[in-house]
């Protein structure tokens, strides 16, 4: 396939309801300082992609940022130019993967006011720093899940997904396991009589009532046999 011109790019606009008033993240602003770039770099702008009234939060759900990566992906322009990075993303691990994603598939990505730049030996230091950021929270939002889990074992919380089963129904699979009944005999019986799930599935398998038991604390019951 041939290559885009080097100096053909595809500018990248984004504003979120709330900054629709804001005369610095407007996109007259961010216009005016793409097109300062552009005549001075002697960049070509092929289009004009602009989301409106649009979280910065991840890069889903935004149709024309999804526009300027078809462009720059399938190699119609060279590049994806944005005035500031959080009008790409606000998330510095989603910023990486896109990095990423722009040098493994061969195409540039500018952030005018952070000086990032694909294709200088600067900017790609700049991203280079990015990207090892990203991976720091990667890190920090890790050890803070795992630090919070244990903290709430701790405390005797429950973790996982609620028990959604009447009390009826725990007490029916509770009583006919300390009455030497099988995980399987328990399960035929539930679907016997149609009884959903905790989840609302429809069937019951030993597994299942094995989970239910577990989740009741009822390890000190006798459990019966799968088979």
């Amino acid at each position: 396939m041939k290559s885009a011109p080097a100096n053909s790019v595809v500018a990248y606009l984004r504003v979120s309801t709330e900054e629709q008033a804001e005369s610095g993240a407007g996109l007259m602003a961010q216009r005016a300082a793409i097109e300062v770039e552009a005549q001075r770099r002697g960049w070509v702008v092929v289009a004009w992609k602009e989301d409106k009234g649009a979280s910065g939060k991840s890069l889903g759900g935004r149709p024309a940022l999804s526009e300027a990566l078809e462009l720059v992906e399938s190699l119609q322009v060279a590049a994806l130019v944005v005035a500031k990075l959080d009008r790409l993303s606000r998330s510095l691990v989603d910023f990486a993967s896109l990095m990423e994603r722009a040098r493994t598939k061969q195409w540039n990505l500018i952030a005018l006011d952070l000086g990032i730049d694909l294709s200088t030996p600067a900017g790609e230091f700049m991203a280079s720093v990015m990207a090892s950021a990203a991976q720091w929270e990667r890190r920090i939002i890790g050890q803070r899940t795992r630090e919070g889990l244990a903290a709430k074992r701790a405390a005797g919380v429950r973790l996982g997904r609620p028990v959604s089963l009447p009390g009826d129904v725990r007490a029916r699979i509770v009583a006919e396991a300390r009455n030497g009944e099988s995980l399987a005999g328990i399960a035929r019986g539930l679907n016997a009589d149609s009884i959903p799930t905790a989840q609302g599935g429809k069937r019951w398998y030993p597994s299942t009532v094995r989970a239910v038991l577990v989740s009741l604390d009822a390890s000190s019951a006798a459990q019966p046999s799968a088979f």
